[in-house]
């Protein structure tokens, strides 16, 4: 999970949450970038790509999570 614009290289508007599976980058839905941290920190979404056990369904081009927990970073 990352800002889908400022490490996915995604067209976007401003920095939104984004999920890759299996190569391929969705902007999430239903969850904020800002939801997890703050966005611009040095370890948030706009600088740092954090792994993440999700659920949820890939509808229109677009992730539908029903559940995401990120995992911690190994040092």
């Amino acid at each position: 999970m990352a800002c889908g614009e400022c490490q996915f290289k995604m067209n976007g508007k401003g920095c939104n949450l984004a999920i890759r599976i299996d190569g391929k980058s969705y902007f999430v839905d239903g969850k904020d970038i800002d939801d997890f941290g703050d966005a611009h920190a040095d370890d948030g979404f706009c600088n740092h790509i954090s792994k993440a056990l999700v659920s949820g369904e890939i509808i229109n081009n677009r992730f539908k999570p029903t559940e995401i927990k990120l995992l911690k970073n190994k040092k």
